[in-house]
């Protein structure tokens, strides 16, 4: 069996896939509509399947189109990559790693991996980008990041997880606060005050985590703000508008005029994972994986 499928067949039945709109694919790719339906009619007949179901001027995707769609679009990642790559070496470089991470990962994990890596590999490109868990997972899942650093317990199925970093909360406030870890016995005494917590959108098994220390104290924290970045929590906390728990490798960060406590006694712990595609074919990846 022969497919004489090129590129541009894959483009345009893309396109109206994620359109479902003769018209705006035709648009957006620049050409006719008219000739776009002749080039979809084609790919469909060379393939002897069918992609669309046409009812009137509703356009639905069949189940092989769903398939397609999904196969295709992770086909041109790759693609993509394996092109940028090779721009990569034609400038000198061997290759290119993309990275995901959530900020605590940024203190010290990320940096002396870099640091590392850098002594045998010094002709690599590092993509650094900070996201929150979920948008790394949507990245690894479509091939736009190589690698993630997410505070998750469970991941999809495609994907690989290994724990690099276990550590106790700690207990931020202003630093004039009175207590202090001198004088500090449970969060039992900060149940009247109010607390600044990391979004559950930001990681929902990290905030179900952190609420856990409060169930064992027997109160319910008044939550005053929510954030997804701790430079804006330490920023509140700083100003006196609550206080905050988070991971101890943050209580690395200066510049604030705040203080740490860490919760060392609590059963409670935070694990910092790495994450990776088990289809991702970037030799790099497979590297920075040996030295973790």
């Amino acid at each position: 069996m022969s497919y004489q499928i090129k590129l541009r067949h894959i483009r345009y039945f893309l396109a109206v896939a994620e359109e479902l709109h003769f018209r705006k694919a035709a648009e957006k790719l620049f050409i006719s509509q008219p000739g776009l339906s002749r080039q979809i009619k084609m790919f469909e007949e060379e393939l002897g399947v069918v992609l669309f179901e046409r009812h009137n001027r509703k356009v639905i995707l069949t189940k092989v189109g769903e398939y397609l769609k999904n196969e295709f679009t992770i086909q041109l990642k790759t693609l993509s990559h394996t092109l940028e790559n090779a721009k990569l070496l034609h400038n000198g470089k061997k290759g290119e790693l993309k990275i995901g991470y959530v900020g605590s990962a940024m203190q010290d994990v990320i940096p002396n991996l870099l640091l590392n890596f850098e002594k045998n590999h010094p002709d690599i490109l590092f993509d650094l980008k900070e996201n929150d868990n979920q948008k790394q997972i949507a990245d690894l899942l479509s091939f736009s990041s190589d690698i993630g650093f997410v505070r998750l317990e469970r991941v999809p199925r495609t994907l690989e997880k290994k724990t690099i970093l276990k550590e106790n909360f700690c207990l931020v406030l202003p630093e004039k606060h009175k207590i202090n870890s001198e004088n500090f016995e449970s969060l039992k005494q900060f149940k009247e005050e109010s607390f600044i917590l990391f979004n559950s959108k930001y990681s929902a098994s990290y905030y179900e985590k952190v609420m856990q220390i409060f169930d064992d104290c027997n109160f319910a924290p008044i939550i005053s703000h929510n954030t997804i970045h701790s430079s804006s929590i330490f920023k509140l906390v700083e100003h006196n508008f609550g206080l905050s728990i988070v991971p101890k490798s943050l209580a690395k960060k200066r510049g604030y005029k705040i203080k740490f406590i860490e919760l060392n006694s609590i059963p409670q712990k935070t694990t910092l994972s790495v994450i990776w595609n088990k289809k991702n074919t970037n030799p790099i990846l497979n590297d920075v994986l040996a030295l973790l």
